[in-house]
């Protein structure tokens, strides 16, 4: 195939066919924001014991909202070619449902990039530490569902996803 054929995108992230990070120094500082979410399925023996306050580490839920607020500012440690960006606002809210552990992660921030890693980074911290917390009850816990849900802000324009 011919350079005019083809059509497929450019990796922004990789030249010379080695990885790099993307140079935005000259991208403006806008509003962006990001929400993702996830689930931790909990077989009987893990909701029993969340349920009943048995968990020998605490209250798994409260730990879990403060691992993915952690976790929020903490993804460009993590996730190697994301840029650290000022996390402005982030909030993550972890409930029980009949379905299991929900997690939902919202992320602001005003920079030239956006902040999707962080909520998706924020929410699998937080199932992360559900599990961690709940292990002792059952190992078959499983950490599910992580997904962008919408993002505002930026070159690529606003995304919801379709099911929401």
């Amino acid at each position: 195939m011919s350079p005019e054929q083809d059509t497929s995108p450019e990796l922004t992230h990789f030249r010379d066919g080695l990885p790099r990070m993307v140079d935005v120094t000259e991208k403006a500082a806008t509003l962006r924001t990001a929400t993702a979410e996830g689930w931790v399925r909990l077989p009987p023996e893990a909701r029993a014991a969340l349920e009943g306050g048995t968990s020998p580490k605490g209250d798994p839920l409260t730990v879990a909202r403060l691992g993915g607020l952690a976790g929020s500012k903490r993804t460009a440690d993590l996730v190697l070619l994301c840029h650290p960006i000022p996390v402005t606002g982030a909030d993550v809210r972890v409930t029980l449902e009949k379905a299991g552990v929900r997690i939902v992660a919202t992320v602001r921030t005003t920079a030239p990039t956006g902040v999707e890693m962080e909520a998706l980074t924020a929410v699998s911290v937080a199932a992360l530490n559900v599990y961690d917390m709940l292990k002792a009850a059952s190992k078959a816990i499983e950490i599910t569902g992580v997904r962008l849900l919408s993002k505002t802000g930026g070159k690529s324009g606003d995304y919801t996803a379709p099911d929401t």
